[in-house]
């Protein structure tokens, strides 16, 4: 295909450009329909990007130097910045005005990426096209394998839709997994950066009971309607807050240590 027979992915950038019309088409037309700035995270070779230019203003953050200097002369009139986004991040909005992200997010940076604009006041809606497993950790619902600390962080923000999934041949290179278009749909500006703390300490030890996980704060469960034999994905994300709000109000100093040390987060 022309343009992807001269570029070269970048393993260090964890690149794979999707070149597939038909879901090229069908992402730009997930974007909801808003007067909003559009951010587009890693434009590749541009491909969505001027899809999305003939409908809206649109920012872009391209790492890749290679791949500016081909987007430059492109598009003359693309707001483009070339470096790292999250160097882009530092004061908690990566633009000052309100906006929606778009992007097809490298698999090592997608939770990091997506749990920032949950966090960014200025980011209205979140639409990425993820490793499909991602998705799942967002999106899954309580008693789901795949549920755990994102889904609940992602639900106490946003109205969370898996839309659809892209198979590997759609990608140059192809990855070796599937892929997933999910969307962020937020009603509130930023989730408790305290209570998402505390789920990694619930969910530090998935096999283990709730009441094992958070044994350091002393709660009696029954006062919560829970059983002590209950697994941390059995859980509601409302009950999960209502804990976290008496571990607080029970704490000496009004504060709690919710570390995890170096262990896996869920």
């Amino acid at each position: 295909m022309k343009g992807y027979a001269i570029i070269k992915a970048k393993k260090k950038f964890g690149q794979n450009f999707l070149k597939d019309k038909f879901y090229l088409n069908k992402i730009a037309k997930a974007m909801p329909n808003t007067n909003n700035l559009v951010v587009e995270i890693g434009p590749g070779l541009g491909d969505l990007t001027e899809k999305l230019l003939e409908k809206r203003r649109v920012t872009a953050f391209e790492i890749d130097r290679e791949l500016c200097e081909i987007l430059k002369k492109k598009f003359p009139n693309l707001d483009l910045k070339c470096g790292d986004v999250l160097e882009y991040w530092q004061n908690g909005s990566l633009v000052n005005e309100s906006y929606d992200l778009i992007a097809n997010l490298p698999y090592y940076i997608a939770t990091n990426i997506i749990l920032k604009a949950l966090r960014d006041k200025n980011a209205k809606n979140i639409l990425v096209l993820i490793q499909k497993e991602v998705a799942d950790k967002f999106s899954a619902k309580v008693g789901d394998r795949n549920y755990g600390s994102l889904s609940i962080l992602a639900s106490q923000v946003a109205k969370v839709k898996k839309l659809f999934d892209i198979p590997p041949g759609a990608f140059v290179p192809a990855p070796k997994v599937m892929s997933s278009v999910i969307l962020f749909e937020k009603f509130k500006d930023s989730y408790d950066e305290e209570f998402a703390k505390f789920l990694k300490v619930a969910f530090a030890n998935p096999r283990k009971t709730l009441k094992k996980n958070l044994s350091k704060f002393n709660l009696n469960l029954s006062e919560f309607g829970l059983a002590d034999t209950i697994r941390p994905h059995q859980v509601d994300a409302d009950t999960f807050f209502q804990l976290f709000s008496a571990s607080k109000e029970r704490s000496e100093d009004g504060k709690n240590e919710f570390t995890t040390g170096d262990r896996k987060n869920n």
